[in-house]
């Protein structure tokens, strides 16, 4: 079959600098699904944004060919070489493209259904009475509930799962011939994502348009790709059909991405020895009846203000030097659960969070510290956040963000704060002639292990990590669990652990509790929970979490229904409203939220 388009030999650069993209090639033929595969920097993206001719001011296109083939009439089409006028009928109209953050790519100022129908009123291809209906019958394609509401919606009125559908429902309602889709599911949770790839899938069978699809996760690539091209430093490492390259990859660095991608194990892994088991287990942190209710005010005056329970009756406890990692999607009120344990948010009437510094200490109650009470538990447990990027203060040095923990808490003299400093990167990895530089030296993976250095710096026993690895490739990804197990093992650190995805809390926790919508609806060791899971919501978490095997396709009815409201969950577990049945042991060790 002859290619729709084929890109030639390829090169890009920036400036007077060698080419960053060099001689890449590759072709994607109608109605086919090609994925481009790579992590942060490998130069993917820019090969498909020179494809728009889309490509930052600096850049510079030194070779290459692009041949868009022609329809009907039109010849084919070399993209590196035609006008910026033929190249605006190109855009949008036969190549569509949806971006990797929809909030950035959609504007706040406009009504979602104006943005929407631009596409149509750009290439003039009907009245307005016209687009607006097309635009409305692409909503309920892509699977708005009311696409009248969505219309007259607003960006930020639309969660992250709505905003991609518009996303998408606006690169499909020209009808493109190619659709480039870059990280289109990156920010999204387990559930949505995989309903929006089987969506971006059945919608491109009923219109037999081509895809270019551009990730870093080959559980994606698994489900949704027909030929598959991995990148690594702007070059192309391997090439070809999918199926073969996912069963047995031949290239060193297609090997490594397998190797270093977290996984759901098939079979249950041996349990990880801690000695808290039984009655008298060191309990670290215990949180006990905590509930959190938030008050929103309403934008109208004579509207009452929306109470929101963002945790209802959480009872969760940490042993010593263990992991406990709590799984949820955004909104489930996880991090905010973590927040509570560290006395960033209050608690409701009736909750309370107990920490014991050291074994047969006296619990210390988190919200009924005073000042120097509050100060000494700081000392004691600290936090890893989600994001490398803005967790560091990008006008300090290294050596003055390390050091700013201890001289909060008035510990040692300047010489003794840069000598901790040099100790703690060398713990994390990182040479100690790094101290001098800023933040903006470093790469994202070198960020996250000066973020944990500095909540080290303390010598705490309790960690939060939220979401520590969600912003990484999956090689820093595997180096940064790796690095933190290292760290718990040898220093006897206690983790509570906040994560959306299952494979990484399966490779470090040693206790997983499930939460949804400010409740937890199953909890058990991950050995059991990955492999007997017993609530809808538990099961639709795993099943939506796409793994690179052509053989383990995503179950999409099983997430439909667990990922769906409450009232069309199995009996064992329905309810209506926050009429929610108890959380109780089926088994030793393993609690699920059921009618007995």
């Amino acid at each position: 079959m002859r290619p729709l388009l084929s890109v030639e030999d390829l090169s890009i650069g920036f400036g007077k600098d060698n080419p960053v993209v060099r001689n890449v090639s590759f072709s994607v033929a109608a109605g086919e699904t090609l994925a481009i595969v790579g992590e942060s920097g490998s130069g993917k993206t820019i090969s498909c944004r020179a494809i728009l001719r889309i490509l930052p001011r600096a850049a510079r296109l030194d070779c290459g060919r692009m041949i868009l083939a022609g329809n009907g009439a039109d010849g084919d089409l070399d993209l590196a070489q035609i006008s910026e006028r033929q190249m605006r009928h190109v855009r949008g109209n036969r190549i569509a493209m949806i971006f990797q953050e929809p909030m950035r790519s959609l504007s706040p100022l406009h009504r979602i259904g104006n943005q929407v129908s631009e596409v149509l009123h750009l290439h003039g291809r009907c009245s307005e009475a016209e687009a607006r209906q097309q635009v409305l019958d692409c909503f309920e394609r892509v699977g708005f509930p009311d696409p009248e509401r969505t219309w007259r919606s607003y960006p930020f009125e639309l969660s992250g799962g709505m905003r991609q559908r518009a996303m998408i429902a606006m690169a499909m309602v020209a009808k493109p011939e190619l659709l480039i889709a870059d990280e289109p599911t990156t920010a999204l949770d387990v559930t949505t994502q995989a309903q929006v790839l089987g969506l971006m899938k059945e919608l491109q069978q009923e219109t037999g348009m081509a895809m270019i699809l551009v990730t870093h996760d080959l559980g994606v690539v698994a489900n949704m790709a027909e030929q598959v091209v991995v990148m690594h430093k702007g070059r192309v490492m391997e090439a070809g059909a999918a199926e073969p390259i996912l069963r047995a990859p031949a290239h060193p660095y297609t090997q490594d991405l397998f190797h270093a991608a977290p996984k759901i194990p098939q079979e249950p892994a041996a349990r990880r020895e801690t000695g808290t088991e039984g009655p008298d287990k060191d309990l670290i942190l215990e949180l006990k009846h905590v509930t959190k209710t938030f008050t929103l005010r309403s934008g109208k005056s004579w509207s009452k203000p929306t109470l929101v329970r963002a945790c209802e009756e959480v009872d969760l406890e940490l042993p010593r030097g263990t992991t406990l990692a709590i799984v949820g999607e955004s909104g489930s009120g996880k991090t905010t659960a973590a927040r509570i344990a560290l006395g960033a948010e209050t608690v409701d009437p009736g909750g309370e969070i107990l920490f014991r510094a050291s074994p047969g200490a006296d619990p210390l109650r988190v919200h009924d510290m005073d000042r120097a009470a509050r100060r000494a538990f700081q000392r004691q447990a600290q936090m890893v956040f989600q994001d490398p990027y803005s967790s560091l203060s990008p006008r300090q040095r290294i050596l003055d963000t390390l050091s700013e923990p201890l001289e909060i808490h008035g510990t040692g003299s300047r010489a003794d704060h840069r000598d901790r400093a040099a100790e703690m990167l060398g713990l994390v990895g990182l040479p100690t002639d790094m101290l001098t530089r800023f933040p903006h030296a470093f790469s994202g993976g070198q960020r996250q292990r000066l973020s944990i250095a500095r909540a080290l710096m303390l010598d705490p026993k309790l960690l939060v990590c939220d979401e520590p690895t969600s912003a990484l490739d999956v090689s820093v990804q595997e180096q940064i669990l790796s690095l933190l197990e290292e760290i718990r093992d040898a220093r006897q650190l206690s983790y509570l652990f906040i994560s959306h995805d299952l494979a990484v809390v399966a490779r470090i926790a040693d206790e997983v509790a499930v939460m949804r919508r400010g409740m937890i609806v199953e909890q058990a060791p991950p050995e059991v929970l990955f492999h007997d899971p017993k609530h809808p919501y538990t099961k639709a978490l795993i099943a939506a979490q796409p793994v690179p095997d052509v053989d383990r396709p995503i179950n999409l009815k099983l997430v439909a229904q667990g990922a769906g409201a409450p009232e069309n969950w199995p009996e064992a577990f329905r309810f209506a409203g926050q009429d929610a049945p108890p959380l109780v042991p089926l088994d030793p060790g393993h609690k699920v939220r059921c009618h007995v």
